[in-house]
């Protein structure tokens, strides 16, 4: 049985870079409160290789949407294979947060008229993050910002499996609509340019893409499912590493398409501030891939 629907919430990979780009999407963004810091024990900043009074991670809201940047060190870098698709209702702000990034970003697509929308652009920050800037009606979309999943090279065609996975995956599922390659588009005919769906809630988008990019999807996107027990942890882990996924370490995973998930007990969100708890449970998951709540709360008890 799946468990009731939980907050799926995006994880952003810095190298000593977490609080510093949190300061600059307030400024991009507007409407971005922290609700959270944790500082890291002698042995995290050690393994995550953190400067001297970095934050591990800071929790931040979005408009609302919740998010998470960790300081985990120089292992992963962003790309396009995730991106965030985010929706602007004045011609003003889509300027005002294109203008933002652009200043030290990339461009990938340029700030113009498209046939999907009036104003759209595709483009990296200083950071790497990839964001999808577009005009548009928050009613279409669902939410905010929208994680964009990219399938290529030996993902590509399997868009629409992964969409069925995702949602047999999650309890609360819902597939808002498929737009596929016509002729003229440049692409493999009848594959996915773009689909919108929903797990437990959230909005998800899914593009694939035959052309050689010189990217791929990588952990430094994750996605963050909490959890209250132990048959909730283990029906997440067994399910979304099922058909080809792999174990990570402390929680992660990858899935049989290469996205990142971490499976966490609430135990943790609700015990990591407490400095006297917090290098206990460090101690106990480190060595852990699937969490167990059982070590852990023998670890803090």
């Amino acid at each position: 049985m799946k468990p009731r629907s939980k907050p799926i919430i995006p994880c952003l990979w810095f190298d000593n870079q977490a609080e510093e780009a949190v300061q600059f999407y307030k400024e991009v963004f507007s409407n971005v409160t922290v609700t959270a810091k944790f500082q890291p024990s002698d042995r995290s900043q050690e393994r995550h290789k953190l400067s001297e009074g970095k934050a591990l991670s800071v929790d931040f809201t979005m408009h609302g949407q919740k998010f998470l940047a960790l300081n985990g060190g120089p292992m992963y870098t962003h790309s396009p294979g995730i991106s965030f698709f985010v929706t602007c209702e004045t011609l003003q702000e889509a300027n005002h947060v294109w203008n933002s990034i652009e200043k030290e970003g990339r461009v990938l697509m340029p700030w113009d008229t498209y046939p999907w929308s009036e104003k759209y652009g595709w483009i990296n920050d200083k950071y790497g993050v990839s964001w999808q800037i577009s005009l548009g009606s928050l009613a279409d979309v669902g939410q905010k910002f929208a994680p964009s999943i990219m399938l290529i090279g030996d993902k590509f065609g399997k868009a629409e499996e992964a969409i069925h996975f995702y949602m047999d995956v999650f309890k609360d599922a819902k597939l808002e609509g498929i737009a596929r390659y016509e002729e003229g588009d440049g692409d493999v005919l009848g594959k996915v340019k773009h689909a919108q769906f929903y797990l437990n809630g959230y909005t998800f988008m899914i593009m694939e893409s035959s052309h050689d990019h010189q990217f791929d999807i990588t952990p430094a996107i994750s996605l963050m499912v909490y959890c209250d027990n132990q048959s909730e942890i283990d029906y997440y882990w067994e399910r979304l590493t099922q058909g080809g996924g792999d174990e990570v370490q402390c929680g992660w995973l990858y899935d049989k398409f290469g996205v990142s998930w971490q499976i966490v007990p609430k135990l943790l969100t609700e015990n990591m501030s407490d400095p006297a708890k917090a290098p206990k449970l460090m101690a106990a998951f480190m060595p852990m891939k699937k969490m167990d709540i059982a070590v852990l709360e023998a670890a803090i008890n």
